[in-house]
């Protein structure tokens, strides 16, 4: 996500990202272990530069994730979906959104809500730039996800 704009100094951008729906795009046997892999998706996070507010959103078996420096965590008590459209409705109204999902269903709730939305391979690229990770061009052309 870009730095914000002029029209929005002042404002720190909101960064929502879906857990399951960004864990669950890379097949890498994270369904072996759901809260290990939302712990590495939340370390990876909280790697990224700023300025931007970061909540990852987990449910599930992914539960029990503690924050750090950088990255809210909040653990949804019953559907994701459902706290990541509260989370776009209660932030400060004109404060920029971004919310990273590929659900077609919440990307529309969430577009509704005034957020713009990004696929998790937007996110994911960002973050193996950043871990130095080949990307899609690079060695084998995985962008160090596997095939």
């Amino acid at each position: 996500m870009a730095a914000p704009g002029p029209c929005d100094a002042g404002r720190v951008p909101l960064l929502v990202v879906d857990g399951a729906n960004v864990v669950g795009s890379v097949p890498d046997g994270w369904w072996r272990d759901r809260r290990g892999a939302a712990s590495r998706l939340r370390d990876r996070l909280a790697r990224r530069p700023g300025p931007a507010e970061v909540v990852l959103v987990v449910e599930g078996a992914a539960r029990g994730v503690a924050s750090v420096p950088g990255v809210r965590v909040e653990a949804a008590a019953g559907s994701g979906d459902d706290r990541i459209v509260a989370l776009v409705a209660e932030r400060a109204p004109g404060r920029p959104c971004v919310v990273v999902t590929a659900d077609r269903g919440l990307r529309a709730r969430v577009v509704a809500a005034g957020a713009e939305v990004r696929g998790p391979r937007a996110l994911l690229d960002e973050l193996d730039e950043l871990d130095g990770v080949a990307g899609p061009e690079g060695p084998g052309g995985t962008g160090g996800r596997g095939g």
